[in-house]
């Protein structure tokens, strides 16, 4: 039997993607576990197993398609040698039914047609009958066209169904709303059509449009940008930040980074090199050890304060930011820490990720420094408690026992929920990050 293959949910937040491409083509067999497409999520490019066996019967989306919704039917799985129906698998699925019943309920209707002379009135409804395709009083139609119908407030006895034995399907629904006086059961049905007259309503949202007139290039939003924009918006606009920043000099740490990065074999499985950034991880994560209440999230009921020390790390990819994950950090050393952020950061950059490497986290991290940034503060990944900006090091004049002096500087602000965190702790945990950066030894501990 025909069975649908959906748009799959790859991540949480996911409501749509992109299809990216099919890796089978129609006619294909397909086992169970088979890569069969690429779908572009909210977070990444992700490949699609196959759950089921059979042959790729037909493809409903096209490779390239944006918008199609999660649950949506993309395609249809039949056994070898079984066709498709015109509509899809919704069709196919349902036809064992129908088909058995349809004829019997066509056949019962020219019974009652000797008493027609009797009630010329009922003679109408009965003409109809075949062109509404009712079996007993359930008018034969696919979910999708119900609901749709439903919307419009059609009365689904006044369509003609073109569907497998006169089924209603999607496009006459569709042809019903751009002719609403032939989809009236009755006279006295223009209240129901008259319904989709909202319908106007999308012009209001087309109004803001004009008043770009500067000339312009229009780039569509990707499935990434839509959620970055739509999840940051919700965190500025629910979530209480507050912010706390502290000067912190990094002689020391890039001291000790030159001293660990002379010890690594120049190429070799234990090669490494380590880059301020993984120094600046790992010392987050030992402070998050030490003062867990900041490695939490708040919930309406109570504060949930994590055992693990996983810390999500902002990564630039083409389309926005994705924020891969070093998994209790805290219990991971410094050479393990910089292969994974090399190996996370390049396969998010080409959308290779998998949802569990950049689903989770409880504190984030964003490094600004490559680019010489002095100061920024940033903005809470929900539902987190925190997030650490990192800016650049610069030598800056000091004043170290009464006399000034050049530092290599950073300067870190410390963004957090205050539901969450108080003041007084922000201010602890910063400065508790200060004395790890300026006393790097203590890493090694």
């Amino acid at each position: 039997m025909a069975t649908n293959i959906l748009m799959p949910a790859l991540s949480p937040t996911m409501t749509e993607g992109t299809l990216a491409r099919w890796l089978k083509n129609e006619g294909d067999t397909v086992k169970a576990g088979d890569i069969i497409a690429e779908i572009e999520t909210d977070k990444a490019t992700m490949e699609v197993e196959a759950v089921d066996e059979g042959v790729l019967g037909k493809i409903l989306v096209q490779g390239g398609t944006a918008g199609v919704k999660v649950n949506d039917p993309i395609a249809v799985l039949v056994e070898p040698g079984e066709s498709v129906a015109p509509q899809g698998a919704p069709e196919a699925q349902a036809a064992p039914a129908p088909k058995a019943e349809a004829p019997k309920a066509e056949a019962a209707k020219p019974a009652p047609a000797p008493e027609t002379p009797k009630t010329e009135p009922a003679a109408a409804p009965k003409a109809e009958a075949p062109k509404t395709v009712e079996s007993g009083d359930r008018t034969i139609a696919s979910p999708l066209a119900r609901r749709m119908a439903a919307q419009a407030g059609l009365d689904l006895a006044g369509i003609s169904g073109t569907g497998p034995n006169g089924r209603i399907v999607k496009t006459d629904v569709e042809a019903a709303l751009a002719k609403p006086q032939v989809a009236t059961k009755a006279e006295a049905a223009p209240a129901p059509v008259s319904a989709p007259a909202p319908a106007a309503a999308p012009a209001p949202k087309a109004a803001p449009a004009p008043a770009i007139t500067a000339p312009h290039t229009a780039v569509p939003n990707s499935s990434i940008r839509k959620v970055i924009a739509r999840r940051l918006s919700e965190s500025k606009q629910q979530v209480p930040h507050f912010y706390v920043s502290m000067d912190i000099e990094i002689d020391a740490l890039l001291k000790l980074r030159s001293q660990l990065n002379a010890t690594s074999p120049k190429d070799g499985p234990g090669a490494f090199k380590l880059s301020v950034n993984d120094l600046v991880i790992k010392a987050a994560a030992v402070t998050l050890r030490r003062l867990p209440q900041v490695n939490a999230t708040w919930t309406e009921d109570a504060i949930l304060q994590y055992h693990d020390v996983d810390i999500s790390i902002a990564v630039s990819i083409p389309d926005g930011l994705i924020t891969p994950i070093i998994r209790k950090a805290d219990q991971t050393g410094l050479a393990s820490i910089s292969a994974q952020m090399k190996d996370l950061a390049a396969r998010a950059k080409s959308g290779k990720l998998k949802p569990e490497e950049f689903q989770g986290g409880g504190f984030s991290i964003s490094n600004m420094g490559m680019y010489g940034v002095r100061d920024f503060a940033a903005i809470i990944n929900p539902p987190q408690a925190g997030i650490l900006a990192v800016s650049a090091g610069e030598q800056r004049p000091v004043v170290k026992d009464g006399a000034l002096a050049i530092a290599t500087v950073m300067t870190c602000t410390l963004s957090v929920d205050h539901r969450v965190v108080d003041g007084a702790l922000a201010a602890e945990w910063i400065a508790a990050f200060k004395k790890i950066v300026e006393e790097p030894l203590s890493l090694m501990l």
